[in-house]
């Protein structure tokens, strides 16, 4: 992401509003622990920012975009306490500000209740959470960066082969039968009445317009957060994290009817809630690729819909998967006869059930390519070879030009 820049700024840096803060932020509330030595080589999956790290990212964004007012720099440079410092108090302000803006929850806040105001307890090992509205922010700002570089227009719905009464007219009529909206076809009314009268209008002479017939999607997004989404040499997760952020949004905002949920894959799986989805964190796993499929199948059972798809976003070919027994097996070394044949099961059980698999592949190592074609073939889904500098735009892309086809 680019730095925020502002020209040099004299007043209070607590007067910006919640969402300028938010901004200013963004990087540090997406940190995947790349940036970090200890944390990439070595990554701790529960790693949570304290309140006194918020400060200092508060402190860097408002130095590095020359947002501190000079005599305040000059005060704090020789202060014997930081906390009594005008620097210190705007920013506690602003921290207070996303609080009350309902983008941030403090320790020991209801989740359900109203924002308390400032926390007044020790900030160094205290941690705070960030809300969905807060993920929703990021996620409208992640879409724009993506979109906007595309040039591309507000989506719409998701097209099928199927035609109705509706909106988007295909040039094609019906006879009208009872229950359909009346969006009369003028013309080939009037071919019928004409000839019999008016008065001697009848049911069977009406006749429809016929619309494209959209339907509801269903959609479970993938996250593989093994070890090795920030171990070569790259961040591979932060950049599939805001195509997540902005999936969310999208999908809220321009394809209402739609669902979307979210799985973090690593040794095993779990479902993630979009409120922590900004702030989560690669671990010392492997990629049990199985167990995300599984755990997606399950949940896409229970959203139903018309229309389904996993999105898989991966840097590895398979390398675990959950035993009978409960034990995780691993093996990181080519494709594992064993494991591969249970992760392709899984695919063929989602294939059954008419769900693709678009995988997404932010690596090319020879044995993730293998793996991937073999899934696309199984599922008839699609696969990308990409790179996390553009994973979005073929991620947003491939989801607003979905279609149904005809077999």
């Amino acid at each position: 992401m680019k730095a925020v820049r502002y020209s040099r700024y004299e007043g209070d840096p607590s007067e910006l509003s919640a969402e300028e803060i938010l901004s200013l932020l963004e990087d540090f509330l997406l940190d995947s622990g790349f940036q970090d030595p200890f944390q990439r080589y070595d990554p701790d999956p529960d790693r949570r920012p304290t309140l006194e790290d918020l400060y200092d990212a508060l402190l860097q964004a408002l130095l590095q975009n020359d947002l501190v007012p000079e005599d305040w720099l000059r005060e704090a440079r020789f202060a014997d306490r930081k906390e009594e410092t005008r620097l210190h108090q705007a920013i506690r302000r602003m921290v207070e500000k996303l609080q009350e803006a309902g983008y941030l929850r403090l320790p020991g806040e209801d989740p359900l209740g109203p924002a308390q105001g400032g926390y007044r307890g020790e900030a160094g090992e205290a941690r705070f959470e960030l809300t969905e509205k807060a993920s929703d922010f990021l996620g409208l700002k992640s879409l724009r960066e993506l979109l906007g570089a595309l040039g591309r227009n507000a989506p719409g719905l998701h097209p099928t082969p199927h035609h109705a009464p509706g909106v988007e007219r295909v040039g094609e009529t019906k006879p009208f039968e009872w229950g359909d909206p009346l969006e009369l076809h003028v013309t080939e009314t009037l071919k019928r009445a004409l000839p019999k009268g008016f008065e001697n209008l009848s049911e069977e002479d009406l006749v429809i317009e016929l619309s494209e017939y959209t339907a509801a999607m269903s959609t479970v997004v993938l996250l593989d957060c093994s070890h090795s989404m920030i171990l070569y040499g790259e961040d591979r997760f932060t950049p599939a994290k805001k195509v997540a952020l902005a999936l969310a949004h999208l999908i809220r905002t321009q394809f209402p009817g739609d669902r979307v949920r979210f799985v973090l894959f690593h040794d095993t799986a779990e479902e993630i809630p979009l409120a922590r989805l900004p702030l989560a964190q690669v671990g010392p796993y492997h990629t049990n690729t199985k167990a995300g499929l599984e755990l997606a199948r399950t949940l896409l059972r229970k959203m139903g819909g018309e229309m389904k798809q996993i999105i898989l976003i991966t840097d590895g070919k398979p390398s675990a998967i959950t035993l009978p027994s409960g034990e995780i097996y691993k093996n990181a070394w080519g494709l594992d006869p064993l494991i591969l044949a249970e992760t392709l099961k899984e695919a063929t059980l989602a294939r059954r059930e008419g769900i693709p698999i678009h995988t997404f592949m932010l690596a090319r190592e020879p044995e993730l390519l293998a793996f991937v074609k073999k899934l696309s073939q199984i599922t008839r889904g699609k696969a990308y070879l990409t790179h996390p500098g553009n994973i979005g735009r073929y991620l947003l892309l491939d989801f607003l030009n979905k279609k149904v086809r005809r077999n």
